[in-house]
């Protein structure tokens, strides 16, 4: 059974940091691709940031620079920092594990931590 379970979020400042942490059981993660998505009130889905099971990453535009997504693979966990926070950063955030199953993707997600920046 595939559980991801996510942390970090709350409350911070803009121009402030947050390190988001996924912890993921029920799958074999070093070689998983693992990212984060996050919605805003009113918005779609969108993905933040992706990693690759050999490390390779990418980034939604608004955030490269910004946040950084990482793995330790000896805890099972995924990571996004995100430093310089802005007020459109507000979001649930949420963590992804993409899979295929006779050809068509299929999606695990977690509950997902609530990010605000606010002053």
């Amino acid at each position: 059974q595939v559980q991801l379970v996510e942390s970090g979020g709350g409350l911070v400042q803009p121009g402030g940091s947050l390190r988001l942490s996924c912890v993921a059981s029920g799958i074999i993660f070093s070689i998983a691709d693992m990212g984060w998505y996050r919605q805003a009130p009113g918005k779609e889905r969108e993905l933040v940031a992706q990693i690759g099971s050999g490390g390779t990453t990418i980034y939604a535009d608004s955030v490269k620079g910004r946040f950084t997504i990482s793995r330790d693979n000896v805890k099972n966990t995924v990571y996004l920092q995100m430093n310089t926070l802005k007020p459109e950063d507000t979001a649930v955030y949420y963590c992804n594990y993409p899979t295929w199953s006779r050809g068509s993707r299929v999606d695990y997600w977690g509950k997902g931590t609530v990010v605000t920046v606010s002053s």
